[in-house]
C-alpha cells in the first residue's frame, strides 16, 4: 500500500470464491444472477436476467422504457472489450425547432417530449442472444415472478411516489392507478405488484415459432418490442399531451418508425492506460471519457498526490474533475469528438498546469485546434417560466443525487463474472417511474434521456433528430496484461464516474480491497453543469462525506472549496466485481450506503 492513510474498516468482507460473483444495486437483483449462475448460466445469461428483475424492485431508478450501457468482455476474446450499446436516440420530430416553438427553453426532466427511444430492452435482448445460453423464457421467469406474484417494496420506492403523489393524482392518473391503487404511496415492505409488466414479459418469451432456434425466438421477441404491440402501446399513449416538469403541456413526438429503427449495437471501448491497467469505457457520446481524461491528468503526479482520503488528494481530484467534465461540456456527444487528442500526453500536462493550490470557480474547458468549445448556460438556478412564482413541481427535476446526497431517483448497476472469465459491467437507467405518464397496457413509462440535450445550437450535444444524448451512463472494465480483471460502476448521474474515480485510485495506486474502496469516505465536485433538468451548477461546489474528517474539511475550505457536507454514508452506490486470472480467485463488493446494495457468490 503506498498511501500513507491507513485503509479504512469494512461494513462487509470482499467476497472470495472460485465459482462466480455478482453484484448489484439491489439484493433480489444479486439473488437472481446468481441462481443463474448456479443453475449452469454464464456471466450474460446472469447479467439480463439481473436486469429485468432490477426493473421491477427498481422501479424509481429504472424502467424498460429506459436505456442502459455496458461493457464485457469474453472468455473467447478476453482481451477485447466490447461496449453494449442501448442508448436510444432522439426521435425524428424531435427537434430543437420544435421544442422552442413548444415555448421551453431546457428540454423538460419530464414527460414524453424528454423521452428518447428506448433500447435498454432491446440491448439485454441482443447480449443474451449472441453471448447468453439460456432461453428468454427462462431468463425472464424470475422478473414475470416480483411483478406478477409481488415483491416487498424497498422505502425509497415508496418516498418517490410521495414526492410525485400529486402530480400522479393531479396530471398522471395512470401512474397513480399503477403505484397508488390505494390512493396512498406503498410503504416499506409492503407487497406490489405490476401485472401488466408481467404480461408484456410474458408476451416476449411467447415470441417467435416453436420450431425456432433460440436466437431466432429472441429476436422474435426483439420485433414485438420494436414494430409489435410494445411500440404501438407507447406511441398511441404517449402521443396524447400531458403535464411535463416545465409546469405545461405537451404530446410526445415518438413515432412507430422511430421505434423500428432503433437498435442496440456493440462498438469498440475507449481505452486509457493508467498504472499498467487499461481502462475501457464508452465512447464520447457517453460522458466515460471524461474518466479517463482525469486519470490522464492525474498521471502526471506522485502517490501523494491521488490519496482522496488527505486535503491534497482530494483538493487535486477535485480539480482534474472540474478540468476533464468542463471538455465533456465542450467536445462531448453524438458527434466526432477528438478524443486522440483530449486523451494525449500533451493534452494532459497542459490540462494538469491549471491546477493551483486554491480552487477554481471558473469553467474551464481546454483549447482543441480547429474547434470551437461550446460553452453552456452557466446558471447557478433556474425556474421554468410556467412555474415562476410557484417553485419546481415536486420530484420531477433532477432524477439523479442531490448536492446534499439525498437520493431522488436515480440508476441502477449489474456487474458479474462467472468461472469461464466472461466479466460484464451494466449501468440500466431511465424510464423511471416519475419520467411520464405510465402506459397502462405495458406497465412502464417512456424515459427522459432528452434532458441530457440542449436547446442552443452549436453544442455537439443539442437536441438532433436521430442522434443520441450524451448519457450519464458509464459502466468500467478493468484490463491487467490483457485479460479483464474488475467490473465496476455506479449510480449517481454526473457523479457515477467521480465516485468510480476515488474507487480506481484507492485499488490500483492504493492498495485498497475493493470493500474497502467502496466503504472509504467519498466526494464529488458540483463545479460542473448539471446533465439533468434543470441544468444549473455551483460554482467551485464540492459534496463530502463527513468522515472525511474535519482538518480535511477545513483544509478544503481554505483552499477555496463551497463545501458541502452530506453525512457520513451518503455519497456513492458502487458495487464491483473482481479475477484474478493468476489463481483463479474471483472477488465482489457492494455499497453499504441505503442498505439496498449486495454481492453474492462463491
Amino acid at each position: 500500500m503506498t498511501y500513507t492513510t491507513p485503509a479504512p474498516f469494512t461494513t462487509r468482507p470482499t467476497l472470495e470464491g472460485t465459482f462466480g460473483m455478482t453484484a448489484s444495486t439491489h439484493w433480489l437483483a444479486t439473488a437472481s444472477a446468481q441462481a443463474v449462475l448456479e443453475r449452469g448460466g454464464n456471466a450474460f445469461d446472469a447479467a439480463v436476467a439481473s436486469a429485468f428483475v432490477l426493473h421491477v424492485v427498481e422501479p424509481h431508478l429504472n424502467g424498460p422504457g429506459g436505456d442502459m450501457t455496458g461493457v464485457f468482455a469474453t472468455a473467447e476474446n478476453p482481451s477485447e472489450p466490447i461496449v453494449l450499446m442501448g442508448q436510444g436516440p432522439a426521435p425524428a420530430a424531435a427537434t430543437r425547432e420544435h421544442y422552442l416553438a413548444e415555448g421551453l427553453e431546457l428540454v423538460p426532466g419530464s414527460g414524453a417530449l424528454a423521452a428518447a427511444v428506448p433500447a435498454a430492452v432491446d440491448a439485454w435482448l441482443l447480449l443474451l442472444r449472441d453471448h447468453g445460453t439460456w432461453e428468454l423464457g427462462d431468463v425472464l421467469a424470475f422478473a414475470i415472478g416480483y411483478a406478477r406474484n409481488g415483491h416487498p417494496i424497498v422505502g425509497r420506492v415508496g418516498a418517490t411516489i410521495s414526492s410525485v403523489a400529486e402530480l400522479f393524482t393531479e396530471h398522471w392518473p395512470t401512474s397513480a392507478a399503477l403505484w397508488m391503487p390505494e390512493g396512498r404511496a406503498p410503504v416499506a415492505g409492503e407487497m406490489v405488484k405490476n401485472e401488466a409488466y408481467a404480461s408484456v414479459l410474458d408476451r416476449l418469451a411467447a415470441a417467435g415459432a416453436p420450431d425456432a432456434t433460440r436466437e431466432e425466438r429472441i429476436d422474435a421477441a426483439r420485433h414485438e418490442w420494436s414494430e409489435g404491440f410494445v411500440a404501438q402501446a407507447a406511441v398511441a399513449f404517449s402521443a396524447q399531451p400531458h403535464r411535463h416538469s416545465s409546469g405545461t403541456d405537451h404530446a410526445g413526438v415518438m413515432s412507430l418508425e422511430d421505434f423500428a429503427g432503433c437498435q442496440a449495437g456493440y462498438e469498440p471501448a475507449t481505452t486509457f492506460e493508467f498504472r499498467g491497467y487499461t481502462i475501457a469505457k464508452t465512447g464520447a457520446w457517453g460522458q466515460g471519457p471524461a474518466l479517463l481524461q482525469t486519470l490522464a491528468i492525474l498521471a502526471g503526479y506522485d502517490d501523494e498526490h491521488l490519496d482522496p482520503s488527505t486535503a491534497l488528494g482530494a483538493h487535486t481530484i477535485l480539480e482534474a474533475q472540474k478540468l476533464a467534465i468542463a471538455d465533456r461540456e465542450a467536445y462531448y456527444g453524438d458527434a466526432d469528438v477528438p478524443l486522440d487528442y483530449l486523451l494525449s500526453e500533451e493534452y494532459a500536462a497542459e490540462r494538469r498546469a491549471l491546477i493551483t493550490e486554491k480552487a477554481s470557480t471558473e469553467f474551464r474547458p481546454g483549447t482543441v485546434p480547429g474547434r470551437e468549445p461550446f460553452i453552456p448556460p452557466l446558471r447557478t438556478e433556474y425556474t421554468a417560466p410556467a412555474l415562476a412564482g410557484v417553485g419546481a413541481m415536486a420530484g420531477v427535476g433532477e432524477p439523479t443525487v442531490s448536492r446534499s446526497g439525498e437520493t431522488r431517483g436515480d440508476t441502477c448497476h449489474i456487474d458479474v463474472v462467472d468461472q469461464w472469465g466472461n466479466m460484464v459491467s451494466a449501468t440500466p437507467s431511465g424510464g423511471w417511474l416519475q419520467s411520464s405518464p405510465t402506459i397502462p397496457e405495458l406497465g412502464f413509462c417512456l424515459g427522459s434521456r432528452l434532458q441530457m440535450t440542449w436547446l442552443e445550437d452549436g453544442a455537439p450535444s443539442t437536441l438532433r433528430s436521430g442522434k443520441r444524448p450524451r448519457t450519464t451512463l458509464t459502466p468500467t472494465l478493468i484490463l491487467k496484461d490483457s485479460l479483464p480483471v474488475v467490473a465496476l460502476g455506479s449510480p449517481g448521474g454526473d457523479q457515477q464516474d467521480q465516485w468510480q474515480l476515488l474507487y480506481i485510485l484507492r485499488t490500483i495506486v492504493g492498495g485498497y480491497s475493493p470493500q474497502q474502496a467502496i466503504d472509504a469516505p467519498s466526494l464529488h465536485t458540483t463545479s460542473i453543469p448539471g446533465s439533468f433538468f434543470p441544468r444549473t451548477w455551483e460554482p467551485g461546489g464540492a459534496v463530502v462525506e463527513d468522515r472525511l474528517g474535519e482538518d480535511v474539511i477545513t483544509d478544503l475550505q481554505e483552499r477555496g472549496h463551497v463545501v458541502t457536507r452530506a453525512g457520513d454514508w451518503a455519497l456513492g452506490r458502487i458495487s464491483s466485481v473482481v479475477s484474478d486470472p493468476a489463481t483463479g480467485v474471483l472477488k465482489a463488493a457492494a455499497n453499504p450506503r441505503g442498505a439496498q446494495g449486495y454481492a453474492a457468490g462463491r
